[in-house]
């Protein structure tokens, strides 16, 4: 009988992990700034090489045609073909993950 007791302590503590770590992940239905950050990268691969990236870790609120959204805001430095680089500041809804604004850095 030691096995049973054995195998359901461990089934047990698999089901309170799997449960703990998908109400971390549902946090207000927010998404985290790494899946925003990584949706991003994947919506802007148009733009060239990403060299390097960075998120805010909390939202903020942004305003686009009368609507508030909660965002995370953040940066992506990209390098063309010709291995110019530019760098974009970008607003990502923190719920849904659709790219804002992305702005185009001045030099």
């Amino acid at each position: 009988m030691g096995w049973k007791r054995f195998a359901a302590g461990v089934g047990a503590g698999v089901a309170v992990t799997i449960l703990a770590k998908n109400q971390l992940e549902k946090t207000d239905g927010k998404l985290s700034p790494e899946k925003a950050l990584k949706s991003v990268k994947r919506k802007t691969t148009h733009l060239g090489t990403i060299e390097g990236s960075w998120v805010h870790m909390i939202t903020e609120e942004f305003e686009q045609d009368q609507l508030v959204y909660d965002v995370y805001r953040g940066g992506i430095t990209c390098s063309d073909e010709n291995g110019k680089m530019a760098a974009y500041e970008f607003f990502v809804d923190a719920s849904t993950g659709a790219v804002l604004a992305l702005n185009k850095q001045e030099d």
